[in-house]
């Protein structure tokens, strides 16, 4: 059952968040010593929570749109009631004080925080223990691996994540479920992990767009904490994703220098699909500024990554993974100018990425060079994921295809702060293709 199923059956009496944290657990009982996808869970706590939310429902209390619906959450967003270690040796036994943001949005919406799945360390590329549903000789990617794996084994139907580069649309489709990564700056960050202020973003993986746009609605806001939000009103995204919609949505190809990379049967599903959607896609060059806009994200992200960790890496060296000490070193060493030109770039990217939306409506790209790698040493290049990112746009994956039993996502990217018309078009291109078998 989808989230939305689920709390839809919850409020008519059909069956009790008990019985669904149950069902949860004995699923990830069953199942965790093959995928490792959570850090904490703790069954006692999370049967109690359930069971409040039994009795609130039985008072007639009012009831969330997510009320008894178990979610996940990616160990680098604190909670109250359960360690946050960001997955790192450094942060082992760090016990918050307080809620997230985030985590403070799906409780009032009633969802019950089922517990902490695996990150990469520091919400890095540092592989983390998490395998892949699909295959466990293959990575979840990363760094939201154990997020994306439980949505796809079926611990959680959804589950929170973070993105910086590419963490949370390319364990999307490796993993085979629907991975969202909102608009920057339209879900708070207070209590999350803080990587690079510039581009860290919350985002959502789900079994279905419907359950993106439920759990979207719940966490977009503002938050005077955190200066990349801003006032707005109330997220409309499930009643956009709903509407009737006449017109078919068009699309703009973007490729970069590195389309000979993609897996074969990667760039055949891709290329299929554009010859099924005809003329409602248009090929754009996207030229060298794909590549400058990723060196410039690299770069802006190096030098936050220096800013947030540098004194954690001086003070435990040791605790400290040795690629992510020279990732400290190397923003270090960045010259304020290259900083500030690399902003520029993004400025200059926003423009040029607007004019694409404005005359074509919706980026399509593939979400990764392909499935998932094989083995565990690399969560994955993130190389069509990096540049959405840094221009803050939102993005959608979505697993349409597969080769030998590996899922494989396209890529949908929208115009910042445009998420619902984003969302909306990719359900209405998973039903068309749906529709034509």
């Amino acid at each position: 059952m989808t989230a939305r199923e689920v709390a839809a059956a919850i409020r008519d009496g059909l069956v009790t968040a008990t019985d669904l944290v149950e069902a949860s657990l004995d699923r990830i009982a069953a199942r965790e010593a093959d995928i490792r996808a959570w850090a904490h869970v703790d069954p006692g706590l999370v049967l109690d929570a359930a069971a409040r939310a039994d009795r609130a429902r039985a008072e007639g209390r009012p009831l969330g749109p997510l009320h008894g619906v178990p979610v996940g959450l990616k160990d680098v967003i604190d909670t109250a009631d359960y360690p946050t270690e960001h997955g790192s040796p450094a942060h082992r036994g760090r016990r918050p004080e307080t809620d997230a943001a985030p985590v403070a949005a799906l409780r009032a919406a009633g969802a019950i925080i089922l517990g902490k799945t695996v990150t990469c360390e520091l919400a890095t590329h540092i592989p983390g223990p998490t395998r892949n549903p699909a295959d466990p000789g293959r990575t979840p990617g990363g760094s939201s691996s154990g997020s994306a794996a439980a949505v796809a084994d079926r611990h959680v139907s959804l589950a929170l994540g973070t993105q910086t580069l590419g963490s949370v649309i390319r364990p999307a489709a490796f993993c085979g479920v629907y991975g969202y990564k909102p608009s920057f700056g339209a879900i708070p960050r207070p209590g999350v992990l803080e990587q690079s202020a510039s581009l860290d973003t919350v985002g959502v993986f789900a079994r279905s767009i419907e359950d993106l746009a439920l759990i979207g609605d719940a966490l977009i806001g503002y938050d005077p904490r955190d200066g990349a939000t801003r006032p707005r009103s109330r997220s409309t995204l499930l009643e956009t994703v709903e509407a009737d919609w006449t017109l078919p949505p068009t699309f703009a190809l973007v490729r970069s220098d590195r389309w000979s990379d993609l897996a074969p049967e990667q760039r055949e599903a891709i290329d299929d699909l554009v010859g099924e959607l005809g003329a409602r896609v248009t090929e754009i060059a996207f030229g060298f500024a794909f590549e400058e806009g990723i060196a410039a994200a690299k770069l802006i992200r190096e030098v936050e990554f220096a800013r947030a960790f540098g004194d954690l890496a001086d003070r435990t060296p040791e605790l400290i993974h040795a690629d992510l000490r020279a990732v400290v070193e190397r923003g270090r060493a960045a010259s304020a100018v290259a900083y500030l030109d690399a902003k520029e770039t993004r400025e200059r990217l926003e423009r040029l990425a607007r004019a694409i939306f404005l005359d074509h409506g919706t980026i399509l790209t593939p979400a990764a060079l392909g499935p998932a790698p094989a083995g565990h040493g690399s969560t994955g290049d993130p190389h069509f994921c990096s540049l959405w990112t840094f221009l803050g746009t939102p993005a959608v994956s979505l697993p349409l295809f597969e080769a030998d039993g590996l899922p494989m996502a396209v890529q949908l990217v929208g115009a910042r702060d445009d998420d619902a018309r984003l969302l909306r078009t990719a359900r209405l291109l998973v039903q068309s293709l749906a529709a034509a078998g």
